[in-house]
Parts: structure tokens; sequence; C-alpha cells
């Protein structure tokens, strides 16, 4: 196909997944990771060995510094070129109410939402050459949020009105989506009465995959007349009353 995807949060999980099959699907990928180098090189060189430089890595922290111009320039000159955009790292912790935490909040906010906005402008030039697409992993606590994790269901909120405002800003050239996973990996230290009560609420009964996530997102990125969507792949936890 030779088109290229940056995402970001790449190095391990969900983002991981979603290169691996991305690859398979024809994508050169480039793999943003902040502190899993290990991980992010790992996937690199594995998806190099598939098919000769069609991956590279790229480290920096979203929150803070010139990031845009790291990773949108070195796609730039590695492949001259940039077909989809995937704004897939992200802040998961709890807020606590009864603390004044200013810092979570702008870390939060600036890693989930601020990045994504940032880089989805500075790529504007590339992705109208390409005609390309922008995908931004939502979640489905951002129309139903969850109980002590305000910031971060505000930020995911807040990451949904963008993706549906730029899809309208940004057609035809661009096409924006959004994809939102609902019970896919369970965050370390999650409380198991949690978990039971999640999957009481999940109408298939299970957790879903990082593939499941993955192929909702190639289905976007090829889907060429579809922009302005959230996908909510959640075993229908979105719809349990």
């Amino acid at each position: 196909m030779d088109k290229t995807v940056l995402i970001t949060g790449a190095g391990h999980r969900i983002g991981a997944q979603i290169a691996r099959s991305l690859h398979r699907n024809g994508f050169s990928i480039a793999v943003h990771y902040n502190s899993s180098h290990a991980q992010a090189q790992a996937l690199v060189a594995s998806l190099n060995a598939e098919r000769k430089n069609t991956a590279i890595e790229i480290q920096c922290d979203l929150s803070s510094g010139p990031f845009v111009d790291k990773l949108i320039g070195a796609v730039s000159n590695h492949w001259g070129r940039l077909d989809l955009l995937i704004n897939n790292a992200s802040i998961y912790e709890p807020s606590d109410l009864s603390v004044e935490d200013p810092d979570a909040w702008n870390r939060i906010i600036s890693t989930n939402l601020r990045a994504p906005y940032m880089l989805s402008v500075g790529a504007l030039p590339m992705l109208r050459e390409a005609r390309g697409a922008i995908i931004n992993l939502t979640d489905i606590y951002a129309l139903r949020p969850q109980l002590g994790y305000a910031v971060y269901c505000a930020s995911k909120a807040g990451l949904v009105g963008l993706t549906k405002a730029l899809a309208l800003e940004l057609a035809p050239d661009i096409r924006v989506n959004g994809v939102a996973p609902g019970p896919i990996v369970w965050a370390p230290g999650d409380d198991p009465h949690h978990r039971l009560e999640v999957m009481q609420k999940t109408p298939l009964g299970r957790l879903g995959t990082e593939t499941d996530v993955a192929n909702a997102v190639c289905y976007i990125a090829t889907a060429s007349y579809v922009t302005g969507q959230i996908i909510e792949v959640d075993g229908g936890r979105s719809i349990f009353i």
C-alpha cells in the first residue's frame, strides 16, 4: 500500500496490537513511546524483520516539550508522507477530589486531549496531501463516567468532542473518527468487585481483546465514507441500563 501511520503510545498493549494489525495490512509504522523503550524497540525490530524499513521508533513525552515537531518531523524525514494519525497514548488514573492537584489535571489533560489536538494540527499538511485520516482512541467512560476518574473521563469526553469537531472542519480532505474501547484489559490494581460488576453489566459477559480494538481501527482506516463517528468496542457495555 505504501502508506504510513503514526501511532502514539504504541510501545505496548492496545497501541502495539494496532501497529501489528496495520502493518499486516501494508502500512509502514511510526511507533511513538514515552517510557516503554524495550517494548517499542522489540516491536519495531519484529515489524522490520517482516518487511525491511517499514517501522521506526520515536521517543518523547506528550505532556511537555516540542513533541509535535519531533514526531511529525521524524515521519516526514523518514518516509516523506503521512496517511494516518492514531492518537492512542493516554493516562488512566483515578482523581482524588478531596485534594487539589493541578499537576494531575495538567498531566492527564495534556496527554489525553491537548496532544491529540496539537498533533492533528501539526500533521495537517501531510494528511491533506495524502487525503488521509485521524483516529482517536476515546473511551466508553467519556459518555458514561467511571466513579473516581473525573479528570480522565473529562479528558476523553473532550476527545470525543474534538473528534467530531475536526471531522466537520477537515472534511472532505481528511476523515476523523474515534474508537471507544470498553472492558478490554484490566488496569493494574483494579478491585475484584469492580471487575465482577463490569462483567455483570457487559451483555457479552466477557472481556474484549486488544485485537478487537485493532480490528475496528483497521476498518475505520480504510472506510472512505465514514467520518465523525465513534465506534464503541465494548461488548455492549454502553447499552446496559
